[in-house]
């Protein structure tokens, strides 16, 4: 479990084991708490489908990163269970920014929202995802 007070270096330190989303995609935790997330990553050469845009994949990866990180900090360890994206416009910007925040959560699913934008302020994404508390909280908290 990640304490809910953990400083942002703590957070930033564990998720780097997350190898595909910060090695691979280039995730970065810039904001950590219980409930809530900002993740970002630069937009590379390597993001890129054929025709030229953002790879779906990579915006994905980024939000599903974003929701683990709000879903994990002062939780028991969390797991996803459903995500659903809904690609809204084309990346325009160089940096994308994904803002997750917990709509309930429950002993043991959790209901996350996120908000994928690129850096010129275009919303880009829209994920939900329902995430699973590997050990169920306590009644009453």
């Amino acid at each position: 479990m990640i304490d809910s007070d953990a400083s942002l270096e703590q957070v930033q330190r564990i998720f780097s084991n997350d190898r595909f989303a910060t090695e691979t995609t280039g995730c970065r935790v810039v904001e950590a708490g219980p409930g809530h997330a900002v993740c970002e990553l630069d937009v590379g050469e390597r993001h890129l489908n054929e025709k030229g845009g953002v790879m779906g994949g990579a915006i994905f990866t980024l939000a599903d990163f974003a929701c683990a990180v709000a879903s994990n900090v002062g939780e028991e360890p969390t797991v996803s269970v459903a995500f659903s994206i809904q690609y809204l416009s084309a990346v325009k910007g160089k940096r994308l920014i994904a803002t997750a925040d917990a709509r309930k959560n429950g002993r043991t699913l959790g209901f996350y929202d996120c908000m994928v934008r690129d850096d010129l302020g275009r919303d880009v994404a829209h994920v939900t995802g329902t995430c699973m508390h590997t050990a169920p909280r306590p009644a009453g908290a």
